[in-house]
């Protein structure tokens, strides 16, 4: 039995060191394991405070931004209200200048304008032998009622009438020019022999002196159609070209001189004078006849008389 002793002991000693070595990997795990454990808690600590560190940080940068928004957002009205102010005044300018430019566009017409052209001659206002348009062309033959006799009418306004008596035969409605421009003279040598036929008191109710007609200015005429025989007088209104152009001669600038009930000479619906299509249309809307402005009122419309 004792030569087996050794082998019983060897067996004994071989599982001694198997358990101490187990022992030993569990003591060395154990404490592997606690420093991890340590190192996770200190990591997570970190983590933690990262976290935390983060997060502020993160609120005062949305802080910063939404602060720094607002300013700009304030900073972007102010800028369009200043925008809006500087839009508003340079509105104003523009308007100014434009007024400007208005009155000096104004001035520039009014200068190259005869002054003449819309008083009231008829029997308040005086044109002396020296008047004499600055500028009368001849009338077309076409638009003329007889051939004997050359007719001058303002030159700017001529346009104006040769328009009206075209868009008249448009409508089937012949008009003519009896009678345009006269000189101071002609107009002395006219009411001379209308007193030697009629008498004084007679010619003074239909004819103005030398001086207050208003042939002398170029821009009025005498009208008539065919079939009255060459004579003037109130059956004119009977015809269809009166007829026409009492309802359409305001929008080629002409305005009767003369109508029913005047205070200045008898009723001549023949009779029509070029006062521009803006007063003119005026006159038509109000129901008011060129006699019956005060003069300072229709001198506002001088400048425009060619428009």
């Amino acid at each position: 039995m004792k030569p087996d002793a050794p082998r019983h002991l060897r067996s004994r000693l071989g599982y001694g060191l198997i358990c101490l070595v187990f022992g030993a990997a569990l003591v060395y795990q154990f404490v592997r394991t606690s420093q991890m454990a340590s190192e996770i808690a200190a990591l997570t600590d970190t983590m933690g405070a990262a976290t935390a560190e983060l997060t502020a940080d993160l609120h005062s940068l949305r802080t910063t931004v939404t602060q720094t928004n607002t300013t700009l957002i304030a900073a972007l009205n102010n800028q369009q209200q200043n925008v809006g102010n500087i839009q508003q005044q340079l509105g104003s300018v523009q308007s100014q200048v434009g007024n400007v430019t208005g009155t000096v566009s104004t001035l520039q017409k009014l200068s190259q304008t005869d002054p003449e052209l819309l008083k009231k001659y008829s029997k308040v206002y005086f044109l002396n032998e020296n008047y004499v348009p600055a500028r009368l062309t001849e009338i077309p033959n076409a638009y003329e009622y007889s051939s004997k006799k050359q007719l001058l009418y303002q030159t700017d306004a001529l346009p104006y009438l040769e328009k009206m008596i075209n868009d008249a035969s448009s409508s089937g409605v012949t008009i003519y020019v009896d009678s345009a421009y006269r000189s101071f003279d002609e107009q002395k040598a006219l009411k001379g022999d209308y007193k030697m036929t009629y008498g004084a008191g007679t010619a003074n109710s239909f004819s103005a002196d030398q001086g207050y007609s208003e042939h002398q200015l170029g821009t009025a005429v005498d009208l008539i159609p065919p079939g009255l025989g060459g004579a003037l007088d109130d059956s004119f209104d009977g015809t269809k070209a009166y007829t026409w152009l009492a309802a359409n001669a305001y929008k080629y600038g002409f305005e009767l001189s003369y109508p029913k009930d005047n205070s200045y000479y008898v009723y001549e619906p023949w009779h029509w004078r070029f006062v521009g299509k803006k007063l003119a249309n005026d006159l038509h809307n109000q129901g008011k006849n060129f006699y019956d402005l005060d003069q300072r009122v229709i001198d506002t419309y001088l400048a425009s008389i060619f428009d």
